[in-house]
């Protein structure tokens, strides 16, 4: 399915979170149930620092492939993590029908000392990459930075571990959040100069409230364009009014990415069903 999604010229596929609390599950069944109804090429479900919600994310991902019948793809962070403890969850999904893994290095756990941080097994993405693909049969995708990951010592050693990713096997990348379309476009362009020659999936993260800015943003290590920034400032004590030019925003980023031929859009909806739709409906 994911072959067929990127044989074509543009997709829309979603990325929700597990919820922290047992008994907020039936909303987040609930907030499924609303996506599904935007026919989404996949869906994609986020996994907790060191693998916490590991089985919640095979729960939910297993919800959205065998009853909701589209294609899911669960996340997998490596930073915490055994061999013994990724094969477990890689058995899971694979039980549950679930065959496309987005495979990340995950960010170090508060409970994770430095001294084992350094000595983590799986040191890279890259080195989970590889063992996935020597050990199971699951389709792995990885994911990519247009403004260069924020540890990254330059944007040419990101590309180059990039590269790795496709060469260990990455089917496919789903940028991290961006708010300036041409620093995608530069990166793609860098990118097909570093041989990387595998779909590149457009992420894209509506800004709602003004806080984003100073939370999500910053750990994702985007920058914020001039216009996004006036934007904030402007209705930042208006929440109705910072949430409508927020998702306006989003919308005219998309429509350009398309128009420009990068009609592959994964959307970063934090499990938003309605801001959902305007976004879909409006494109």
């Amino acid at each position: 399915m994911f072959r067929e999604m990127l044989s074509r010229d543009a997709s829309m596929s979603f990325e929700v979170f597990p919820p922290k609390k047992n008994d907020e599950f039936d909303n987040c069944y609930n907030v499924l149930d609303s996506l599904a109804k935007l026919n989404p090429d996949f869906i994609s479900v986020t996994y907790g620092a060191g693998g916490s919600r590991s089985k919640k994310t095979v729960e939910i991902a297993s919800y959205i492939q065998n009853t909701l019948k589209i294609d899911a793809m669960a996340h997998m962070t490596c930073v915490g993590s055994s061999e013994d403890d990724i094969l477990e969850v890689t058995k899971d999904l694979e039980a549950s029908g679930v065959s496309h893994v987005l495979a990340l290095r995950g960010d170090k756990p508060r409970d994770m000392s430095d001294e084992q941080f350094a000595k983590r097994i799986f040191p890279h993405a890259t080195d989970l990459i590889r063992f996935l693909n020597t050990n199971t049969n699951l389709d792995v995708s990885a994911a990519c930075y247009p403004e260069k990951h924020p540890e990254a010592m330059s944007i040419d050693s990101d590309l180059a571990f990039m590269k790795m990713k496709q060469d260990m096997g990455a089917k496919m990348f789903i940028s991290q959040l961006f708010f300036d379309n041409a620093d995608f476009y530069r990166f793609v362009e860098r990118a097909d100069k570093a041989e990387i020659h595998v779909p590149i999936v457009a992420g894209i993260m509506p800004i709602t409230s003004a806080k984003q800015i100073g939370s999500t943003v910053t750990l994702a290590g985007s920058s914020v364009p001039k216009k996004l920034a006036d934007i904030c400032a402007k209705y930042g004590d208006f929440p109705e009014d910072m949430r409508k030019a927020g998702i306006e925003y989003a919308i005219d980023q998309i429509r350009d990415l398309r128009k420009c031929g990068m009609g592959h859009i994964h959307l970063y909806c934090m499990n938003k069903p309605k801001m959902t739709e305007i976004i879909c409906k409006s494109i």
